[in-house]
C-alpha cells in the first residue's frame, strides 16, 4: 500500500489562516448587508440622475426658445421618481421649470453658482424643504444650468437616506500645478485612518486564533514527541509514525526512526555477543570443577572450589541478565508460595554449609501472581544468595510470603549502612571489595520485578540485620 504523503506545515497554516480572516471578512460584509436590509436606505445619487436625463431633453424650439422635450429617458425617470422638479436657466435669462419647485430655489441663483461645474445645495438639518442638485452643463440648447431634485419636501423619504462622497482636491501652486509636498501629510493621514483600523481588526483576529491554529496544527508532532519520549531500552526497536507528522518534520522523525533500528542492531548484536560468552564460560567452568573436586580436601582445594563457584554464579547471573532482554510475554499465573517453597528447598544445602539455618514463612493463604514463573525464581535466588554472601555466616535466613505478593528475605548479617541502600542495586557494585559477590543479584532482581510492574527495595527498621522486599502485582479473579 502506498504511505500517505505527510502534510506540509507552511501551507497547512496559509490554509487556515487565509480561510480564517476569509470568514471573517465574509461575517463582516453580511452583518453590514444584513444593517442595510433592515435599514431600506435611499443613496442620494438620484439628484445627479436627474441631471443626467434632464440633458438629453433640453433643447430650443424654432423661435430660440428653451424647452424640455419628453425623452424616453426622461420619461422612465418621471416614472421612478414622480415628484421630480427642476429649473433650467440659460445665459441669457431664459428659464423652464417643472413640478413643485420649492420657494427657496425659485429667486435668482446667484453669481457664486454660475461660477460652480456642479455641486449639491443641502439645507439645514431642522429644514424640511430638500437638497438639490446644480450644475452648469452644455446641452442642445448651448451652456444651461439645471437645478433639480427628486422631491419637494423631507416628507416624502422613505424611511432612512444614506449620503455618503468624497471629494479629494490637492493643493495648487500658483500657477495651478498640483503641490503635493502639501498634500502627502493629509494623504498619508487619510490613508492611515482607513487602513489602520482593518489592520488592527485583522491583526487582533490573528493573533487570537493563531495559536490554536498552531497548536492544532502540531497536535500530530506532539503526539509523536509523546511516543519518544516513552521509548526506553525495552521499547528501542519502535518506530515513530510519520503520518501525522508535518511534512518539514517528515525528515528528522524518519532519521530518528533510523537511528533507533541501528542501536537496536547493534544493543542485539551486543547482547548476542555477551549471551555467547557467558554460555562458553560454563564449559571451561564445569570442567574446571570436575576437576577440583578430584583434589585432595585441602585448605587450598576448598578455597579453590569456593572461587569456581563464585565464577560459575557470574556467568549465570550474565545469562539471567541476557534473558531479560527476551519479551516477557509467556506470562502464566504463578503460585507465591509454591515457588517461594520451592527456592528455599534448593537453597538449603547450601545455606546450612555457610553456616546459616534456613526457613520459610508461607502466607495465610494462596497468592497467585501473573508472571514468568522462571523469571521470577531467578530474582528471588538471587535475593536468598545474597544474603547467604553478605549475612555474616551465622544466624538465620528467612524467605517470607504475604498475602499482598510480597517476597521478603531477611538475614542476621551486619546489615547495609541507608546511605548504600540504593547503590547496591546498581550492577557490580559492591559495599566490600573483598567480598564474595559479583554485584549483579540486587540489580537483576530489580530489574526483573520492574518487567513484572513491581519494586524491590531495602526495608528500614530497628531490627539486626538487611530485610530485601520484592513486590509484585496480585492476579484478581
Amino acid at each position: 500500500m502506498k504511505q500517505r504523503r505527510s502534510r506540509s506545515l507552511q501551507w497547512v497554516l496559509v490554509r487556515r489562516l487565509v480561510f480564517l480572516q476569509a470568514a471573517m471578512l465574509a461575517i463582516f460584509i453580511a452583518l453590514c448587508a444584513a444593517a442595510l436590509w433592515i435599514a431600506n436606505p435611499t443613496l442620494l445619487v438620484d439628484n445627479e440622475a436627474a441631471v443626467a436625463a434632464l440633458k438629453g431633453a433640453v433643447d430650443r424650439d424654432p423661435d430660440g426658445r428653451l424647452v424640455v422635450r419628453e425623452t424616453e429617458a426622461l420619461k422612465q425617470f418621471r416614472e421612478s421618481f414622480p415628484h421630480v422638479w427642476y429649473i433650467i436657466r440659460d445665459k441669457t435669462g431664459q428659464s423652464v421649470r417643472a413640478g413643485a419647485v420649492p420657494e427657496v430655489y425659485s429667486g435668482a441663483p446667484g453669481a457664486l453658482l454660475d461660477a460652480v461645474d456642479r455641486a449639491s445645495l443641502d439645507l439645514k438639518r431642522d429644514d424640511m424643504r430638500p437638497e438639490a442638485f446644480v450644475e452648469n452643463t452644455t446641452t442642445k440648447a448651448g451652456p444651461v444650468q439645471i437645478i433639480t431634485s427628486t422631491r419637494s419636501s423631507r416628507e416624502q423619504t422613505d424611511g432612512l437616506e444614506l449620503n455618503i462622497s468624497a471629494t479629494v482636491d490637492v493643493a495648487r501652486n500658483p500657477d495651478g500645478s498640483r503641490n503635493w509636498q502639501r498634500a502627502l501629510p493629509a494623504l498619508s493621514l487619510i490613508i492611515v485612518t482607513l487602513v489602520l483600523p482593518i489592520v488592527l481588526v485583522m491583526g487582533l483576529a490573528t493573533l487570537v486564533t493563531m495559536p490554536a491554529v498552531v497548536r492544532r496544527s502540531f497536535a500530530g508532532l506532539v503526539d509523536t514527541a509523546d511516543q519518544a519520549a516513552r521509548i526506553d531500552i525495552n521499547t528501542r526497536g519502535m518506530q515513530l509514525p510519520v503520518q501525522r507528522v508535518p511534512q518539514e518534520i517528515a525528515p528528522l522523525v524518519q532519521a530518528f526512526n533510523q537511528t533507533l533500528t541501528r542501536l537496536a542492531h547493534g544493543y542485539d548484536q551486543h547482547n548476542r555477543f555477551l549471551t555467547d560468552a557467558a554460555h562458553e564460560l560454563r564449559t571451561p567452568i564445569a570442567i574446571l570443577r570436575t576437576r577440583a573436586e578430584l583434589l585432595t580436601k585441602e585448605p587450598e582445594s576448598e578455597r579453590l572450589l569456593h572461587d569456581i563457584e563464585r565464577l560459575s554464579h557470574l556467568a549465570q547471573q550474565l545469562l539471567d541478565h541476557q534473558m531479560l532482554e527476551r519479551p516477557a510475554d509467556e506470562r502464566r499465573s504463578v503460585d507465591l508460595a509454591e515457588l517461594g517453597r520451592r527456592v528455599t528447598a534448593d537453597f538449603a544445602p547450601l545455606a546450612i554449609e555457610a553456616g546459616y539455618d534456613l526457613a520459610f514463612e508461607p502466607p495465610r493463604g494462596k497468592v497467585e501472581i501473573l508472571a514468568n514463573g522462571s523469571q521470577i525464581e531467578r530474582a528471588l535466588a538471587n535475593l536468598v544468595r545474597n544474603a547467604i554472601d553478605h549475612g555474616g555466616g551465622a544466624g538465620t535466613i528467612t524467605v517470607a510470603v504475604d498475602d499482598g505478593g510480597g517476597l521478603e528475605v531477611r538475614d542476621e548479617g551486619p546489615g547495609i549502612p541507608p546511605a548504600e541502600r540504593e547503590n547496591v542495586f546498581q550492577p557490580f557494585y559492591r559495599l566490600q571489595p573483598q567480598s564474595r559477590g559479583a554485584g549483579l543479584g540486587l540489580n537483576l532482581a530489580r530489574r526483573i520485578a520492574e518487567l513484572h510492574g513491581g519494586t524491590v527495595r531495602i526495608l528500614d527498621g530497628a531490627w539486626h540485620g538487611a530485610r530485601v522486599r520484592m513486590e509484585l502485582p496480585v492476579a484478581r479473579c
